[in-house]
């Protein structure tokens, strides 16, 4: 009986690693990528929202799924380490205390920004020299510059791919669909 079972949550668990698979960019069930409840997200998502993340890199960072759709894209891609920096970068920003953001800071320079980091953002051996020496007394600025560097990186070169894929324009299809 557990074997009859099986290959129907195979196929379940097949289609929601579909739309991350380095094979395709596509994705038709958007539940994997969207945080939170998928098909309620999915519904309020609505068609201006999602066209708007092709007007700015920035609108797109400010929307909590075009940063999930964003996620899913850069994944397919293997450079989602760099998304995930930024976002680090931006909620250390937000630390008060002295304390938490030494800690932060060395755990966020070893995850993304040294050169044995297991998730090394592509970043020029300068700026990560300068970020080295930043935290040798932390501040909430120490990561700025490396920061900006792939910010520009995915703007410039992940973002317009990203508007051009098929996990995009079938978000906007879908989204575009229960309007109708």
């Amino acid at each position: 009986m557990a074997a009859l079972l099986m290959p129907r949550r195979n196929k379940g668990m097949r289609t929601r690693l579909g739309c991350l698979s380095h094979k395709s960019d596509s994705c038709s069930d958007f539940t994997a990528i969207l945080p939170d409840k998928p098909n309620r997200a999915l519904k309020r998502l609505s068609t201006e929202e999602a066209t708007r993340w092709a007007d700015s890199f920035d609108v797109l960072l400010s929307h909590k799924y075009g940063v999930a759709a964003f996620r899913a894209f850069l994944k397919t891609e293997f450079s989602e380490e760099n998304l995930e920096f930024w976002l680090a970068c931006e909620e250390f920003k937000k630390t008060r205390s002295n304390t938490k953001m030494v800690s932060k800071a060395h755990r966020i320079f070893e995850e993304f920004v040294d050169a044995q980091a297991p998730r090394e953002v592509n970043i020029d051996f300068q700026t990560r020299e300068v970020t080295r020496k930043n935290m040798q007394e932390p501040s909430l600025s120490c990561f700025d510059q490396a920061q900006g560097k792939v910010h520009s990186l995915m703007e410039k070169d992940s973002y317009p791919r990203f508007l051009r894929s098929k996990l995009y324009t079938d978000l906007l299809t879908q989204s575009q669909r229960r309007l109708s």
